[in-house]
């Protein structure tokens, strides 16, 4: 089972590797994970995919409130949450199939961010899946190289991470990380 972790850390030198070595030193592997600063520069917000069962959630959520840089750990249930990955792929395009890939780009919502003689680089922000499948089309042409950013995701409505609105515990999910918080196989 797929596990979106929401988490706020003091914005300092060696946060991210405490948090991934917690991860590490269990065994537990990291699918995903965006790390960036908030609306308050003191605090980056952090979004981990993890694939396991709710008891090693759990664990996880009970290990990161003990690091003294973490803030607040949310588990995000999966139909209370927005998540979404940015992409850049450049694929092979000639003067013949350029028109052609374009073309796809527009069904699925992406823009041709760069033109050269022999490629075509591609920016799509979607959830996991809407990425994979342009991948998978675009492989014909020859997908030169993909960069990905991991998925960021937030809870709908007020509730958030921090709790509701600016404080206090969120109402969907409590950031003890006790709600369902499973991602599934889409980012909502």
């Amino acid at each position: 089972m797929r596990h979106t972790l929401a988490v706020l850390v003091e914005n300092h030198f060696g946060v991210l590797a405490r948090v991934a070595g917690l991860f590490s030193r269990r065994g537990f592997n990291i699918e995903s994970l965006a790390v960036g600063p908030t609306e308050d520069p003191t605090i980056s917000r952090m979004t981990i995919i993890v694939e396991g069962d709710v008891r090693m959630r759990d664990q996880m959520v009970n290990q990161m409130n003990k690091l003294i840089d973490v803030i607040s750990v949310q588990a995000l249930a999966p139909e209370a949450t927005v998540g979404r990955e940015l992409a850049l792929i450049k694929v092979r395009a000639n003067p013949r199939n350029r028109s052609e890939i374009m073309q796809i780009v527009d069904v699925f919502r992406g823009q041709v961010v760069d033109v050269g003689k022999e490629s075509l680089m591609i920016e799509l922000t979607g959830d996991e899946s809407k990425v994979g499948a342009l991948l998978e089309v675009l492989a014909e042409y020859g997908v030169l190289e993909v960069a990905r950013t991991g998925a960021v995701a937030l809870a709908r409505g007020t509730s958030g991470v921090a709790g509701e609105g600016a404080g206090g515990a969120g109402a969907d999910t409590p950031a003890t990380g006790s709600g369902p918080g499973d991602m599934g196989d889409s980012y909502a």
